[in-house]
């Protein structure tokens, strides 16, 4: 038996839900969303019914991506698997964690503004834009000298924030590749083109329907 995953696959905070589980060689029954029509399942658990969410062996709840994250870290055998991407040292962490909320709290409110502008008309696109930009600015200044955001391997900073990036630079690809943020574009190439994020994390799956075969999250090899 093992924990429960629902998620939707575009989702970014699904996404960086899905890629910490895989990047840390966990597995999960991975239930695919259709946000339209939830699954009763889903909505019976009360309060929010937004994913991802993380339903574990002994029935306990992890309602958002970053408790799933965290999850994710503390059911991990092997501590020095854990140092590679959340260090002990506390001041690090709070480093970490101030870029993540960051993106949380202020980055992904002007994305979905720059992402559905219509739905904010009371500024222009490109307001909303330029707005954004304050933050790829930040991230492409930090990884001038760097490979990833806090070295040369990748953190939960790193995995936290992707996803968002990725969305942000959708919204026009062709205006984000011919950005100046050339740091910062080589660092999402770098999510983007890996083998765990396209065959894995943004694998396709069915939406899943109560009674079906469980599908098993990362697939076993």
């Amino acid at each position: 038996m093992l924990p429960v995953l629902y998620s939707f696959r575009r989702c970014p905070y699904a996404i960086r839900a899905r890629y910490t589980i895989s990047f840390l060689g966990l597995h999960v029954y991975l239930r695919e969303v259709d946000l339209k029509f939830k699954p009763q399942t889903l909505l019976s658990l009360g309060g929010r019914s937004s994913v991802p969410q993380l339903i574990d062996v002994e029935g306990s709840r992890y309602p958002e991506s970053l408790d799933i994250i965290f999850w994710a870290l503390s059911n991990v055998e092997c501590r020095l698997d854990i140092e590679c991407i959340w260090p002990k040292e506390s001041v690090q962490k709070s480093k970490m964690m101030a870029w993540v909320r960051y993106n949380d709290n202020v980055f992904k409110g002007w994305l979905d503004r720059y992402k559905y502008a219509d739905r904010y008309p009371e500024c222009s696109q490109s307001y909303y834009h330029k707005k954004g930009e304050v933050f790829l600015k930040r991230l492409d200044k930090r990884l001038a000298n760097r490979s990833f955001l806090f070295g040369e391997k990748v953190s939960v900073a790193d995995i936290a924030i992707f996803p968002f990036i990725r969305q942000f630079a959708g919204v026009d690809q062709k205006r984000f590749d011919e950005s100046q943020y050339h740091h910062l574009k080589l660092w999402l190439k770098g999510f983007l083109d890996s083998s765990l994020f396209k065959d894995v994390v943004m694998k396709k799956h069915s939406v899943w329907v109560s009674g079906q075969e469980e599908v098993i999250f990362p697939p076993n090899k």
